[in-house]
């Protein structure tokens, strides 16, 4: 039996509440990636082509994200999609975590050939289209910066966000460097430190986006606790097949097998248990089966 208030059509994802701001983000970062490709290949300068590169990722990252989105909080359109598409909103922040490594890893062969091999750089365009850059990046984060809290896929748009304004914040850094002292070094040097500082942000974000869909239990959510708790309520003897996941950020869900004394009304256990959970530990969708204690068959499941 499935707990009290049924229809759960209008529901919005976390990141669906900030979608606007996403948008404007994607708009400004990409509408600049091109200025900056153009400048990079007017005055051919590799360091600013090698940032448009970064912005270009941002903007693929933020496009995937707002498209996910999007496609997530669209009325369900197809019986078998019986929780609708808010999955592919952890997929597009796996997929951005796998983005911001590629960015890395191409950082880390750049970084290795110019210090090998420094290329000159035209430090007066680099320093003012950088800093141009490091405005927009800092107008995004203040877009983002608060569905990034209830938000995986937001914190994955922040935090490419994030990573580009290092790296603006490194290219204005290595302009000044090169045009005050004409050391070619600092760009690469500059690059690689960047490079060291995302890889645990991004790492950190795969893992959160792998636990969701591997359905592992959220951080916040101990099954032990739930289930001594919903132990207690009165008329329950025993609870089994607990299992707690996340659906997609800020969507938890709970499903459980509540054993009663036999003879005992299931409605007040059904209506307990749904408080309990919704109250106590914020899941508002949970699926509850009542069995009297004289029930069989649970047993035969395996799995």
């Amino acid at each position: 039996m499935e707990a009290h208030s049924h229809d759960h059509g209008g529901v919005v994802s976390a990141a669906g509440r900030h979608r606007g701001r996403l948008a404007v983000a994607f708009a400004l970062i990409a509408g600049f990636c091109v200025v900056e490709a153009a400048t990079a290949v007017l005055t051919g300068s590799l360091a600013l082509l090698s940032d448009a590169g970064h912005m270009l990722a941002d903007a693929v990252g933020l496009g995937v994200a707002l498209a996910a989105v999007t496609a997530a909080n669209r009325p369900r359109r197809r019986p078998s999609q019986t929780f609708g598409l808010y999955r592919l909103e952890i997929l597009a922040a796996l997929g951005n975590a796998a983005l911001l490594l590629g960015l890395v890893a191409y950082v880390a062969v750049e970084t290795v050939r110019r210090l090998f091999d420094p290329p000159e750089v035209l430090a007066v365009p680099m320093l003012v289209v950088a800093t141009l850059g490091l405005v927009v990046n800092l107008v995004g984060l203040v877009l983002l910066r608060g569905g990034a809290k209830d938000s995986i896929t937001m914190e994955g748009a922040a935090l490419e966000l994030f990573a580009d304004t290092l790296g603006s914040v490194g290219a204005v850094a290595a302009a000044v460097v090169v045009l005050t002292t004409g050391w070619l070094y600092a760009d690469a040097l500059v690059a690689g430190v960047i490079a060291v500082m995302i890889v645990p942000r991004a790492l950190r974000l795969g893992r959160r986006a792998l636990s969701v869909l591997v359905q592992n239990a959220p951080p916040h959510l101990q099954p032990d606790a739930i289930q001594a708790d919903l132990a207690a309520l009165d008329a329950v003897v025993d609870v089994h097949d607990l299992h707690v996941w996340t659906l997609t950020s800020g969507m938890d869900v709970a499903s459980a097998h509540l054993m009663v004394l036999a003879g005992a009304d299931p409605h007040p256990v059904l209506d307990a248990a749904s408080a309990l959970l919704r109250d106590r530990y914020g899941v508002d969708h949970a699926t509850l089966q009542v069995e009297p204690e004289d029930h069989t068959g649970c047993a035969e499941v395996r799995w």
